[in-house]
């Protein structure tokens, strides 16, 4: 079967990666892809990313069924556009995407539908923000509403902080119309977890637990980032906590979509702070919504599938996700992003990529912000790359990426060298 994945970042490299591992699939293409999809067995990139012609070409090239990977076709539409055709595609409808498209829709259907999350107000006027920060008080989170590539979040740890952020998205066009409106939400404390799940329609199919670290450097140190690393399975959410998270999340969140007469189908991840406490009681709240796969929890995710995707796949568009069931490959899995010079304020581009080490059944580099010109790799990203290896535990799990990312080499080339140390044994 031929097969198409929408997208071009390290989520969607991972996600081609692993359908490419089924025997029944011929060819995975991916739009538009990048340096790695361009030579990766049984991949093609195909340099198209308006909806239109995504679902002309799924027409033409008879393809089994499209997977969406980034945001912002899914706020386009494209999941609409594809079934109006007929055709097969996994993803959340443009009015199911607005969980995360609009997190002021988010803030309040969680409220509607009793589900636990921080308190917030929403804003476009900037000095009826100011006022709601200066009564809260520090610390604060100031959020651009619309979709700002993962980096739309200023967690103010004062008060001034909080006012700046409300001048460069109200006023400065930090995050152009994303930032039109702001949400600003109470600061929570604890440790954050992705909790991601396979839904089509009324059934729910969870992926294994993974955590990522937001923040630019080490220690959780610096600027919100799209995401520095991630490690899967994420020892903080224990089976107790694992049902809890179905039960106050996850099904409300389905079954609230359902009832307000928009279905949800597709990947959903709910972002989670979890505070300290026994797991029967500890609090757990929602950070965010995210319409799709993470990145980079998807790299170390996608390491650790043993069955076939395709098949997964085949029974979500069937709505028989309550009978499916993924083989996790016990071992850990850590993917370390590799981020170019100025990442993430303004990332400088065209960096040449030495040659990379050769993967294998236990180490593979996923490729995001990369091209290809002339056999020639360079850099074209903010996120470059993505070294995500398995391990007997994680330790092993973070010796053996390192030792892969360290032969890696390219101009201003920056990562985090303590990705998966919330999960390390406390004795270390």
């Amino acid at each position: 079967m031929k097969l198409l994945v929408i997208g071009g970042g390290g989520r969607e490299h991972a996600l081609a990666w692993r359908l490419t591992q089924s025997q029944r699939v011929n060819t995975v293409f991916v739009a538009p892809g990048n340096g790695g999809t361009a030579t990766g067995e049984r991949m093609q990139n195909v340099d198209i990313t308006a909806v239109a012609d995504l679902v002309q070409f799924a027409k033409d090239n008879h393809i089994a069924f499209a997977v969406v990977g980034p945001e912002a076709p899914l706020a386009a539409g494209v999941v609409d556009a594809f079934r109006a055709e007929g055709l097969k595609i996994f993803g959340p409808t443009q009015a199911a995407a607005q969980l995360e498209s609009s997190k002021e829709y988010a803030k309040d259907f969680m409220q509607r539908n009793h589900i636990p999350t921080a308190a917030y107000g929403s804003f476009t006027d900037a000095e009826q923000a100011k006022a709601y920060i200066r009564e809260q008080g520090a610390p604060i989170v100031v959020k651009a509403d619309g979709l700002a590539a993962g980096k739309g979040v200023i967690v103010a740890m004062t008060e001034q902080e909080a006012l700046d952020a409300v001048d460069d998205m109200l006023g400065g066009g930090m995050f152009g119309e994303a930032g039109a409106r702001v949400v600003i939400e109470e600061f929570l404390t604890g440790e954050e977890a992705s909790f991601i799940v396979m839904c089509d329609g009324n059934h729910v199919l969870p992926m294994a637990t993974s955590q990522d670290h937001k923040r630019l450097k080490d220690g959780d140190e610096g600027p919100n980032t799209g995401g520095m690393g991630a490690y899967s399975p994420a020892p903080i959410v224990s089976p107790t906590l694992h049902n809890r998270i179905m039960r106050e999340v996850i099904n409300p969140t389905l079954q609230g979509m359902a009832k307000e007469g928009i279905p949800y189908t597709g990947f959903l991840y709910a972002g989670l702070m979890i505070d300290d406490g026994p797991d029967a009681t500890r609090p757990i709240k929602v950070l965010e919504y995210n319409c799709r796969l993470g990145d980079p929890e998807t790299q170390p995710i996608m390491m650790r599938i043993k069955n076939d995707l395709t098949e997964t796949f085949e029974m979500a568009f069937a709505g028989q996700l309550d009978q499916a069931t993924i083989d996790w490959d016990r071992r850990t899995a850590i993917g370390v992003v590799m981020a170019s010079a100025n990442y993430p304020e303004n990332p400088r581009l065209g960096d040449v990529i030495q040659p990379l080490p050769a993967d294998s059944e236990t180490c593979m580099v996923f490729h995001a912000g990369t091209t290809l010109n002339n056999n020639e790799l360079k850099t074209s990203g903010g996120r470059v790359l993505c070294v995500t290896a398995l391990g007997e535990s994680i330790r092993r799990a973070q010796d053996a990426t390192y030792a892969t990312t360290s032969r890696i080499h390219f101009d201003g080339k920056q990562y985090r060298s303590d990705i998966g140390w919330r999960a390390l044994p406390t004795n270390e």
